[in-house]
């Protein structure tokens, strides 16, 4: 038995489909279904966090915590998940383009181009997050703005509507981009870190502990591919690890997304420019690093449940 790096490279035959047959739209579902199971999971952390990284000024005296009790007093339980209807609308195609450009990524740089081992990982990690932003900004600006909004102070109606006023008075297309260069900055070494950590932990667990932490894939008893909890952790230290590597670069990139729903947001034009502002008025612990907790609270279950859930469909959709 062999582990899934080693087998993959060959064909095998068997009664389930080909990897020729469908296999780019098998890994696109598998990652758009790994994508909103995992913001699922998290959505009203997803709120608190946007609320307190943009200093909103109706919960911008609060903690984390005390900003979880506050939102459903003022708001109801629904309102920590306000916003999430526009987050599943982009994060299906998102961790679907993110998962499926990763493996594309991989295979070219190590068929192509002749780059392998761990440095493949980081760079197709990197530009397959990239690719992501790239397709789906439009629909996280929409998010971010929605999220943003307090019972009886709402500027848009919904999903819709945040379209088309921000198409009508940001300057058409290129509203729905304002904050894209800090969101592909810090996007590179978000995502590049978290594949690389992952599958890095992935291979080295297999190799050095296969009986401990492997186990035969459903749909391929050749392969052999790690267990449910050690899936569980390698994608929960994949999270931490990259979102501490990248956290004030997505502090900048949401105060430049909510742009005029900021009473601040002609400071907050270019990255250099947000990040300076935010350093100099907020400081690096209440600015820089504002809400950095609730981060570690939401990324390491969502990375988790992301890799775990992504593992689960491609032998499920028999990509093994």
């Amino acid at each position: 038995m062999t582990s899934e790096a080693a087998v993959s490279t060959r064909p095998t035959m068997s009664s389930t489909p080909s990897k020729g047959d469908y296999h780019w739209l098998r890994s696109f579902v598998a990652g758009g279904v790994a994508g909103c199971c995992a913001k699922t999971t998290i959505a009203p952390l997803d709120r608190v966090k946007i609320l307190l990284q943009a200093q909103n000024p109706h919960y911008k005296h609060l903690g984390v915590i005390s900003t979880l009790r506050a939102v459903p007093k003022k708001e109801g339980i629904l309102g920590l998940y306000k916003g999430n209807g526009a987050m599943m609308v982009r994060i299906f195609p998102y961790g679907a383009i993110q998962f499926m450009a990763f493996d594309k990524y991989k295979k070219l740089l190590s068929k192509q181009i002749g780059i392998s081992g761990p440095i493949h990982r980081l760079m197709a990690g990197s530009m397959a997050g990239m690719t992501a932003v790239i397709c789906t900004y439009p629909l996280d600006v929409v998010r971010a703005r929605l999220a943003f909004q307090v019972k009886g102070d709402h500027r848009y109606t919904g999903i819709a509507n945040a379209f088309h006023t921000i198409y009508l008075k940001e300057g058409g297309v290129l509203g729905f981009y304002r904050g894209l260069t800090p969101t592909l900055i810090g996007m590179a070494p978000y995502a590049g870190l978290s594949f690389f950590t992952f599958g890095t932990l992935k291979s080295l667990g297999l190799k050095h502990f296969p009986e401990l932490l492997g186990r035969p894939s459903s749909d391929n008893p050749d392969v052999l591919i790690l267990k449910t909890h050690v899936n569980l952790l390698c994608g929960g230290v994949a999270g931490a690890i990259a979102q501490t590597a990248s956290y004030p670069l997505d502090v900048a990139r949401r105060r430049m997304q909510l742009g005029s729903v900021l009473p601040d947001s002609e400071k907050c034009v270019s990255l250099i420019k947000t990040l300076k502002y935010v350093y100099n008025t907020f400081g690096v612990k209440k600015g820089l690093y504002r809400g950095l907790s609730l981060n570690y609270i939401r990324c390491v279950p969502s990375q988790a449940v992301a890799f775990t859930t992504y593992e689960f469909m491609k032998q499920v959709l028999h990509l093994n």
